[in-house]
């Protein structure tokens, strides 16, 4: 179906944002993922990787993105272009963001833990939003979106 309509999106809500599937291969036969994200202010999500380019375009607020241990400030109508298996976190500035997020359907990211206790050591090895009971791991998500 070449058409999504608004009642067909999927909402996904988690602790750090609101994310809205607007195109997807489950909606019909895309092979791009397309979705809205949405935070508030000073939302964070986990560090995290995926194994495709993921592209980002801040629709309104602004958001900080670290990209490999470098910060990108990025406001209403800026876009940034994710590698593949770089590590990203993603900050909602003071307004919060609202941005539009594609990448190849059925992407796989990889979300950083760490060990009970661990403290931040500025490595790549860094922890996520929370702890794994089984030590520090990557754990694999499917996005079918």
């Amino acid at each position: 179906m070449p058409v999504v309509r608004a009642r067909d999106v999927r909402r996904h809500v988690t602790p750090n944002a609101v994310m809205t599937t607007l195109a997807s291969p489950a909606q019909g036969r895309a092979e791009l993922a397309l979705w809205r994200v949405e935070m508030t202010a000073g939302q964070r999500g986990p560090e995290h990787t995926f194994d495709v380019e993921q592209t980002w375009t801040v629709v309104s607020g602004g958001t900080e993105i670290e990209l490999d241990g470098e910060t990108h400030a990025l406001s209403a109508g800026d876009t940034i272009v994710l590698p593949a298996g770089a590590f990203r976190r993603v900050t909602a500035g003071g307004d919060g963001v609202e941005a539009l997020v594609a990448c190849r359907a059925g992407a796989r990211a990889r979300v950083v833990t760490a060990p009970t206790g661990a403290r931040r050591r500025g490595s790549r090895e860094r922890r996520g939003a929370r702890a794994s009971p089984g030590g520090g791991r990557r754990r694999p998500v499917t996005l079918r979106r």
